[in-house]
């Protein structure tokens, strides 16, 4: 069964906020301390696209069909999940940290699989997929502590 330990760090991230909490208490009694918070200003892909879609003439047929326009807003959260973990790895490799739990909604988890470096995936002890960016930090211990005891 997997713990929350002491010192152990939680994230909770999403596209646009992450909070960094320390298990300032004990595996039993949790105390999750805020000890880094992100955010980012991402509009709307309709406020980010300025041009209509392209055209794309097939030559045989000749039919027209719009291209897929590029998902701005998804980019911007997919590089601010990429700068967090990239920022995790730096404080792994300080020694600020041995054990890691990311919580998560399932879009971001898939992003920060592929962003977390061997290191780092292996200081990960769990992936909780969560949305819990707008809970207190008690509410994300209880919830943290009942995914990690369901292991």
């Amino acid at each position: 069964m997997k713990r929350l330990n002491h010192n152990a760090r939680v994230l909770v991230t999403d596209g646009g906020r992450a909070t960094v909490f320390r298990n300032a208490g004990q595996a039993g009694q949790p105390d999750l301390q805020s000890i880094l918070s992100y955010h980012q200003d991402n509009p709307p892909n309709r406020e980010q696209a300025t041009d209509k879609p392209s055209r794309v003439m097939e030559s045989v047929g000749h039919s027209r069909s719009s291209a897929e326009q590029p998902d701005y807003h998804q980019q911007a959260e997919d590089r601010f999940v990429q700068g967090i973990a990239s920022d995790m790895e730096k404080d792994l490799a300080a020694g600020e940290f041995s054990e890691l739990i990311v919580v998560a909604p399932p879009v971001a988890l898939g992003v920060w699989r592929k962003a977390a470096r061997p290191a780092l995936a292996k200081a990960t002890l769990a992936e909780i997929n969560k949305d819990l960016t707008k809970h207190p930090p008690h509410a994300v211990a209880e919830i943290v502590v009942k995914a990690l005891e369901g292991d």
